[in-house]
């Protein structure tokens, strides 16, 4: 464990002021549309290499955590995920923004985004090489039951129709396997566009399906896009702490449940924010509230996408496996300064390591302050600009945003025909949400389905494969309770009104 030593060097006028410029960096580009989390650290990553190595770290996991915290910017304010990791905020994020209560959300976004970060950071400190073993255990079955997990929480992302939820997260699915398959290389749903070989980007696709809808109907109704219903307070802080006292098991759960899958290596931060949705929806007595501007559901989802940070950083330091994107792009400019991660890391490399996590809980308490201005600026500035420079402010950023991840203009494209797809959809009352489930999950699924069969094969039984192993029995227990739950909790409430009425 990490001594006072180094805290000590992590507090280094040097180590501080990178820890700083590099949460503002990641803060900005995360609120952009489309500038993913993975894409900050990309862009900044060269000009770590001439830093000490602990400096760099600490630069590098400054701006990853600045670039998951500032989606959430873009989520409450526009409707429009900056990172992946916000989908789930733009759920009562915007219903909030809308209410007049903007900058309440984004203080507590903020607030949220600080303790999932100090719980991932806590966690990746003191119990980074016993958790790491765990992830071990996941395997392409675990990963299938995870992704399938996942897929059962589109029943409650339908506002207020299941059948449209599944009709909506059936078309994700269907999305998710256009192009080359990844096991096998089939092709499939291409045709005669040759530009779908590579399947649906799926930054492209939430650029499309959560933003083109936005501005269509920004520029189809005169009425403000955000209403302040009273004086901008900016911060509005004591209202948010009285909040997360009372939620307080709500932010914890969901900061230990990014924690966890944060060091499932490929499943990151979208995925943490949709299930501590889901469990604090399902546990939650205000549960009607979700999705129309529920505080308890920003709590959930900004705390744990910034728990992800630390979990990641868990297999990517103990095992040299990247627990998200991001981590994959930090593992390469460890390698660049001499870094050789592995088990015996924390012994032979101490300093550097010790230093560097010690830096990344400064940079998450950094990002408290940093917040807080940025979202009193970026709320008041939201309110200010008229329609005429909005719209095509933002309609420019989702083209450069879309284009900017691969340099393809056909992904631009995509962009383009989801999101109109999405706005037709909209007027029959479908949400972009299960479609935006299904496709990230669908990969997933698809991909631990075929290699868990083909091990089953080889083995000699796939039932034995895919229900004979611990941890995915495990999964499918939770798999039943989310299911049964709603229907347990809707025959509870009809019994107790006929025994009040």
């Amino acid at each position: 464990m990490g001594s006072f030593e180094y805290l000590l060097e992590a507090l280094t006028p040097l180590n501080l002021m990178f820890a700083l410029a590099g949460v503002i960096a990641g803060t900005v580009i995360g609120s952009l549309p489309g500038l993913t989390a993975t894409m900050a650290v990309a862009v900044l990553v060269p000009f770590t290499f001439s830093m000490p190595p602990s400096t760099a770290l600490i630069a590098l996991g400054a701006i990853y955590t600045g670039a998951i915290y500032g989606g959430a910017y873009a989520a409450i304010l526009l409707n429009t995920p900056g990172t992946p990791s916000s989908i789930a905020t733009t759920f009562d994020g915007y219903p909030m923004a809308r209410a007049g209560k903007g900058d309440l959300a984004l203080t507590l976004a903020c607030l949220s985004s600080v303790v999932g970060g100090l719980v991932g950071a806590g966690f990746l400190l003191l119990l980074a090489p016993p958790m790491a073993t765990v992830a071990l255990k996941f395997g392409p079955v675990e990963y299938f039951w995870l992704a399938v997990f996942g897929l059962t929480l589109i029943a409650s992302l339908g506002e207020g129709s299941i059948v449209k939820g599944l009709m909506g997260g059936c078309l994700g699915l269907l999305l998710s396997m256009v192009g080359v398959a990844e096991v096998g290389g089939d092709v499939r749903y291409v045709g005669e566009f040759k530009s779908l070989l590579g399947g649906i980007d799926v930054v492209s696709a939430l650029i499309g399906l959560y933003c083109v809808p936005v501005l269509i109907e920004l520029a189809a109704t005169p009425v403000r896009h955000l209403q302040a219903t009273q004086q901008v307070a900016g911060f509005r802080l004591r209202e948010a702490y009285g909040i997360l006292r009372r939620a307080k098991f709500n932010l914890a759960r969901s900061s230990v449940i990014g924690t966890v899958i944060g060091i499932l290596p490929g499943a990151g931060g979208s995925i943490a924010a949709l299930v501590s949705y889901s469990e604090a929806k399902r546990t939650s007595p205000r549960r009607d509230n979700f999705g129309r501007g529920e505080p308890d559901g920003i709590v959930a989802t900004e705390s744990a996408n910034n728990a992800t940070v630390g979990g990641g950083f868990i297999p990517t330091l103990v095992l040299g496996i990247p627990g998200t994107p991001p981590d994959a792009i930090i593992l390469g400019a460890l390698l660049v300064q001499g870094i050789r991660t592995g088990p015996t890391l924390f012994t032979q490399q101490g300093p550097i390591v010790y230093t560097f996590i010690w830096g990344l809980i400064l940079a998450t308490i950094i990002m408290l302050p940093v917040g807080l201005l940025i979202g009193r600026f970026a709320f008041r500035s939201i309110l200010a600009i008229p329609k005429a420079v909005l719209v095509p402010a933002v309609a420019l950023l989702t083209i450069l945003g879309s284009f900017a991840v691969h340099n393809n203009v056909h992904e631009v494209q995509q962009m383009v025909v989801l999101g109109v797809l999405a706005w037709g959809l909209a007027q029959w009352g479908f949400s972009a949400s299960p479609i935006v489930l299904g496709l990230i999950l669908g990969a997933i699924a698809e991909r631990g389905f075929v290699q868990g069969h083909l091990i089953g094969g080889a083995r000699g039984s796939v039932l034995d494969e895919f229900f004979g192993r611990p941890i995915s029995l495990a999964i499918i227990a939770f798999i039943v309770l989310g299911l049964l739950w709603p229907l347990w909790i809707k025959r509870r409430n009809r019994l107790a009104q006929a025994r009040h009425g």
